[in-house]
């Protein structure tokens, strides 16, 4: 298999709004900037790859921002990370104006990209050069991404199978689902292809957009404005020559907005005839909509009234939790209490807790505030949150000390401030959620803590074995009046391999307020108790390596 890749990339693409490439409002078309943003993210995956590339997938898409005639448009795109065969592009489109200057964020996505020499031959990418620090963090948390990616069909599916046993619907004032289908047809011509033959992913996204456009607009009377895509997905290639017909149809309302499937099939003159049809494609976008003054209309209630109709409808209600606890992941706050551990948000959940410690590691601007043989201590001050790092040379072997410090249960036997710990799920072999207790400080009640545990192995020798915790809240298990509920922000364990018996474990944590006597993740306190509590660690690791 040949080598192919690393020659950086990395694209830009700048473009003036149009009246040609606007909307009846005058704002540029959701359309238009899909087959912008496919565009790019495609360049920059074929600049590292050095091959032509195809769209896989695009993640959920979120636009925040609207741009007018007569501002510019710059979308960037990068690759993140290359797979064996296929890559992660991230792509990030703004909008200036240009008598203002004034710049805002449109969208931030993300794409996956396969791929595709010419012949039959396969080619094995290579990996991306990280030139700064943020793609060293994109890097490493587009592992994570994929996670979320390839485990998003069995959320859906237990989602699914927990709203099936809900009762049926029953509204008599609701529209039929079946008013709002709409099809429409498009050929397929030289215009419409890519560089390498097939048919520009961008513009299906865009037909996708215009028909699904068309269906929300039944509901509301007035011109839908698209906000959101839960992912495209792209099952199979179309070429030249090809009809192409779409189905769109509204799946459910939420008041101000609609979601709208969109499916998508090929067919070659032959297929035609015998009505043999090729799945391409399939979509969910949502929609709002806004009376001349701007402000959002409600979307009347819908009726399924089919089988079909049923499963779609409750269908919309899944991706929306879904896409709320994605929401609510992204945009947490500090202060704010832990989140709920909950079927809809675990994939986020996780993905932010690895996140979150990653972005904590990879802070600059870290002070070192005392250094022993084996151990050295850091502080990082922003604003009000103090952060800690703890170096500690160990001689055992990573993966033997990763083991070790992922098994929370084997806390007590160095850490002096833990208490108990007991394991409330194993979620599965890389999630746990443990409920820990710490001994009482003069003054105060005992603290306890519900907290997440997520542990990573590194997909290449450079990279680190990753223990990350943070609280969550699980209804089963709710404050208790003989203890005072605590709550880790962002703490865990970052272990690099040094030769074959010796490693480096980095611990990290975000102190809260009000946590600094009492962490359950502890190594806290004074300087002298951090050293005390990283000694026996390093001693317990050590002690139970000359046992292996």
């Amino acid at each position: 298999m040949e080598q192919r890749g690393n020659a950086g990339g990395r694209v830009c693409m700048s473009q003036t709004v149009f009246p040609a490439h606007a909307d009846h409002r005058g704002e540029l078309s959701a359309g238009q900037l899909l087959k912008w943003m496919d565009a790019t993210a495609c360049l920059a995956a074929e600049k590292h790859a050095g091959v032509s590339c195809v769209t896989a997938s695009m993640d959920d898409i979120q636009f925040e921002e609207a741009a007018r005639v007569g501002q510019i448009i710059t979308i960037k795109a990068k690759v993140n990370r290359a797979f064996k065969t296929s890559m992660e592009v991230g792509i990030k489109v703004t909008v200036q104006d240009v008598l203002t200057d004034v710049e805002k964020i449109v969208s931030v996505a993300y794409a996956t990209y396969v791929a595709k020499p010419v012949g039959a031959g396969k080619i094995e990418l290579e990996p991306i050069k990280l030139l700064s620090a943020q793609d060293h963090l994109e890097h490493t948390l587009a592992i994570e991404r994929r996670r979320i990616r390839l485990g998003y069909e069995q959320v859906f599916k237990n989602l699914m199978q927990e709203s099936n046993k809900e009762d049926t619907f029953e509204d008599e004032d609701a529209v039929s689902t079946e008013f709002t289908h709409v099809q429409s047809i498009e050929l397929v011509q030289p215009p419409h292809a890519n560089h390498h033959g097939n048919t520009f992913g961008g513009q299906i996204m865009a037909w996708m957009e215009t028909v699904a456009s068309i269906a929300a607009s039944r509901l509301c009377r007035s011109y839908p404005i698209l906000k959101s895509v839960n992912m495209f997905k792209f099952w199979g290639p179309s070429v030249v020559g090809d009809r192409l017909v779409f189905n769109a149809i509204v799946n459910n309302t939420f008041q101000n907005s609609v979601e709208v499937g969109v499916r998508v099939e090929a067919y070659n003159c032959e297929e035609w005839i015998k009505d043999q049809a090729r799945h391409i494609n399939s979509a969910f976008l949502i929609f709002n909509a806004v009376n001349d003054k701007g402000q959002l209309l409600t979307f009347p209630k819908i009726k399924p009234t089919t089988k079909d109709g049923m499963r779609r409808y409750r269908g919309a209600i899944v991706r929306r939790r879904i896409q709320l606890a994605r929401k609510c992941m992204l945009s947490a706050k500090e202060d704010k209490p832990s989140d709920p551990w909950e079927r809809s948000n675990q994939a986020y959940m996780s993905y932010s807790n690895v996140a979150a410690l990653t972005h904590l590691a990879a802070k600059l601007g870290w002070e070192i505030t005392s250094t022993l043989d084996d151990v050295k201590i850091w502080t990082h001050e922003e604003g009000d949150v103090l952060s800690l790092k703890v170096e500690m040379q160990v001689k055992i072997p990573s993966l033997l000390a990763f083991s070790l410090l992922s098994d929370f249960t084997l806390r007590q036997q160095w850490d002096k401030h833990v208490l108990t710990c007991e394991v409330l799920q194993a979620v599965n072999e890389d999630e746990k959620i443990y409920y820990v207790t710490s001994l009482p400080v003069t003054g105060h009640k005992p603290r306890d803590f519900v907290i997440l545990v997520s542990q990573r192995q590194p997909c290449k020798p450079s990279e680190p074995y990753v223990v990350a915790v943070k609280s969550v809240t699980l209804t089963s298990v709710p404050p208790s009046p003989g203890y005072c509920r605590s709550e880790i922000l962002c703490a865990g364990f970052q272990i690099y391999s040094g030769s074959n018996s010796n490693c480096t474990v980095c611990y990290f944590n975000q102190v809260t307020s009000g946590l600094m006597p009492y962490l359950a993740a502890n190594l806290t306190g004074s300087s002298k108790a951090i050293e005390d509590t990283a000694l026996e660690c390093i001693k317990f690791l050590e002690r139970e390596g000359s046992k292996s």
